[in-house]
């Protein structure tokens, strides 16, 4: 027999059976009535706590990102033992979330969600960019100020490079095979980009 409201923390509940579902199916396959059985509640007890399917996913990327955001900051450790350990080191992060947290890396990037819709979560989601901007601009710091990138962009080439490759080498998109690992695929990758801006000895 389905519960009705009255299910303890009926929210939570909620988003782990979305969790479950976005990584069995994906962020667009499955319906809110599905959300609901896998929570064993009636699909009327949902919209107690939520709009609709995407106000659901939209709380799934929510806490995701605030997951994110602290382990950038854990892997950033206050820049130590170097600009460019912990530079890299938020790079790991990237990859290490994507792989631990697959429901919630797919909310937070594989379902269209409008930030413009979701107001806290652009709030959130700028506190996992700010690390990687904080990072990027302690490191840009050793460079000449007149060839240094800003940091957003700086930070924006790393985000790209570890999404492409989570998305590519990690995640089994069609067609795409490396006999790199993606930890080394873009540890080398990001070497050659800071070795491009002067950041790496040439022969690293």
């Amino acid at each position: 027999m389905k519960h009705g409201y009255h299910h303890g923390n009926l929210r939570q509940a909620l988003v782990e059976a979305a969790l479950a579902l976005i990584a069995e199916r994906g962020p667009s396959g499955f319906t809110l009535s599905e959300a609901a059985k896998r929570a064993d509640v009636t699909p009327a007890a949902v919209y107690r706590h939520f709009a609709g399917r995407d106000d659901l996913i939209a709380e799934v990327a929510r806490q995701g990102y605030d997951i994110f955001a602290a382990l950038m900051e854990f892997a950033y450790n206050d820049g130590q033992p170097s600009a460019l350990a912990a530079f890299e080191a938020t790079g790991r992060a990237y990859l290490a979330f994507a792989r631990k947290y697959p429901g919630h890396y797919m909310a937070m990037f594989e379902s269209g969600l409008s930030f413009n819709a979701h107001p806290d979560l652009a709030l959130v989601a700028g506190k996992a960019r700010a690390v990687l901007e904080k990072a990027a601009e302690k490191l840009s710091e050793q460079m000449p100020a007149d060839r240094r990138p800003p940091a957003t962009m700086f930070s924006a080439h790393v985000w790209a490079m570890s999404h492409g490759v989570v998305e590519l080498y990690m995640r089994g998109a069609p067609g795409a095979k490396s006999p790199f690992t993606p930890e080394d695929l873009l540890e080398a990758g990001i070497g050659i980009y800071l070795r491009g801006l002067g950041l790496l000895p040439p022969d690293r």
